[in-house]
């Protein structure tokens, strides 16, 4: 049984592991501490969402809006545990993640990511997101891509 939730502060713990998990997987040089996030967690101009195969947190997206690119948010951390990947997870959660921007007015969500990480590119490719240029400074990122979503 799959089950997506929206993770609040008191989902810290689940939150922490899966996105240490994420930092060790990809390699990401600038990490978020517990501070940052339970102070992520507990925004509510921001958003996690976590899914659980047979409550064990398997996959997580979160969403975080773009200040300096209006009418658009970012979507960052998409991460499945080896062992839930094929299951659909990453849809779901992207169109998750979609589906409430939209409803809180957004116009576009944007994401960056590493041209090494092949099977992220594919499902952003296949969900409709397109190259655009640089939004951000992240120093690792090599591709930035959007969707609009109107």
């Amino acid at each position: 049984m799959n089950r997506i939730h929206r993770a609040t502060a008191t989902d810290l713990p689940h939150a922490r592991q899966l996105l240490h998990e994420y930092f060790d997987a990809i390699g990401v040089v600038l990490r978020d501490d517990d501070g940052a996030i339970h102070a992520f967690l507990s925004d509510a101009s921001a958003a996690m969402w976590i899914a659980y195969v047979d409550d064990t947190p398997a996959a997580c997206v979160a969403m975080r809006p773009l200040p300096d690119v209006a009418g658009a948010t970012e979507c960052k951390r998409l991460y499945a545990k080896p062992a839930f990947r094929g299951l659909g997870l990453a849809d779901s959660l992207m169109a998750t993640l979609e589906s409430h921007a939209a409803a809180s007015g957004y116009d576009a969500v944007y994401l960056d990511t590493k041209d090494d990480l092949i099977g992220a590119i594919k499902l952003y490719d296949r969900l409709g997101y397109e190259r655009c240029a640089r939004y951000n400074d992240n120093p690792q990122a090599t591709i930035f891509m959007r969707k609009r979503l109107r």
